[in-house]
């Protein structure tokens, strides 16, 4: 049921207390600064995501259509205020509203663990999709499956007081559905659903390398993205207000 998530090995365990949490498909990396970390978070986090898996399941249900639309949906009188989110996000990038449904676990249940604990710092990962509060900058090593240019880009990410979205889709990574073949496009967007979506168009978009210039000018009629990093084959594209950097 779970996709291994090797790249989590990577993840900064001196400045972030981890744990993961997982319920049915979901599966989390809940990271805080360490003098934060309480471990009743875990029990708060699967409770969370228990109570959006209930909420989703009831709805889709009656309205099945939502879950299996691969172009923009407009929601009715029984769409609840989640998937109105996802659904006007979604529209937006010019995709499904499931595009963003990761982004919003991500998202609900960093605001959860917020409501109920003093915490400085936080990173929520989804599947490569990430809610995060910065106290300090943050250098982002971008996971690109097999290209040979994974984990060997960073983005410089400067601190923020308020939360963001950093979120990454892939063709030739994790089990999500894609029809382009980049190995890493990541989107950086204050709402962290729009990043979601976002994303997952880009990355549709990208058949190969060839692609990229042209999905980075597409990008530009979007001043919600703060940034875009696109990595196909051995080849990269950027733009936006974030530096990057070799790591190796």
């Amino acid at each position: 049921m779970f996709e291994p998530r090797t790249y989590r090995t990577q993840f900064n365990s001196e400045r972030f207390k981890g744990f993961e949490v997982k319920h049915l498909e979901t599966d989390l990396w809940i990271g805080v600064n360490p003098d934060s970390f309480q471990p009743e978070m875990k029990e708060v986090a699967i409770e969370k995501i228990k109570q959006l898996r209930n909420k989703f399941d009831t709805y889709i249900q009656a309205e099945p259509f939502f879950k299996k639309s691969l172009k923009p949906f407009h929601p009715t009188k029984i769409t609840p205020p989640e998937a109105i989110e996802m659904a006007v996000a979604a529209e937006k990038a010019g995709i499904g509203p499931m595009s963003a449904v990761a982004g919003l676990f991500a998202r609900e249940v960093g605001e959860e663990i917020l409501q109920n604990f003093s915490v400085t710092e936080m990173v929520i990962e989804n599947g490569g999709d990430i809610y995060v509060l910065l106290k300090n900058e943050l250098v982002l090593s971008v996971f690109a499956g097999d290209s040979i240019l994974s984990e060997r880009i960073g983005l410089i990410i400067p601190p923020c007081k308020n939360k963001f979205g950093i979120c990454t889709s892939a063709g030739t990574v994790g089990p999500s559905i894609s029809y382009g073949k980049a190995d890493a496009v990541v989107v950086i967007c204050d709402d962290i659903l729009l990043a979601d979506a976002f994303a997952t168009a880009f990355g549709n978009k990208v058949k190969s390398p060839n692609d990229i210039e042209k999905v980075i000018k597409q990008s530009e009629k979007y001043p919600e993205i703060l940034s875009l990093l696109i990595i196909c084959e051995d080849k990269i594209g950027i733009r936006g207000d974030y530096e990057m950097r070799v790591l190796k």
